[in-house]
């Protein structure tokens, strides 16, 4: 019998996720696809949770997009960031390449300018990584 496992920090793209995580007021974290699926996420969210939030981003940014769209006649334009304010804090949707996106959520006491500087810089942390060709192991035997 085998388990899904719960997503962690570990996860393969998780890597990302963890210098955000280190910022103050930086509470959870996701990294989720464009159709809401979960590629990572911080611990603090169990699997149900996560995949709550991974739709959620989903659906945030297509009708951030949208609204965007309604404004300005402008077929698909390209956000930058969706920021949702609440009494709890802040949850923040960033596009992290092709088909992917980044969320955090923060207490409301967060450097919000701060936390979507460095999700940015995790973003292009993240394409540099998968843009780079998997490494192989040398087979080569050398005497």
């Amino acid at each position: 019998m085998t388990s899904t496992p719960s997503p962690t920090t570990t996860d393969e793209i998780s890597w990302v996720l963890t210098p955000l995580l280190e910022l103050p007021g930086v509470l959870h974290a996701v990294i989720a696809t464009g159709d809401g699926l979960v590629e990572g996420a911080s611990d603090g969210l169990d699997r149900a949770s996560a995949e709550r939030v991974a739709a959620m981003t989903a659906t945030v940014h297509a009708a951030a997009r949208a609204f965007t769209s309604a404004f300005t006649d402008t077929e698909r334009p390209r956000l930058a960031q969706t920021v949702v304010e609440s009494d709890l804090g802040y949850a923040v949707v960033v596009p992290a390449g092709e088909n992917t996106s980044l969320a955090v959520f923060t207490s409301p006491e967060a450097q919000l300018g701060n936390v979507a500087y460095q999700m940015q810089v995790q973003v292009a942390a993240l394409g540099r990584a998968l843009a780079s060709p998997t490494r192989q192991q040398d087979t080569t035997v050398r005497s």
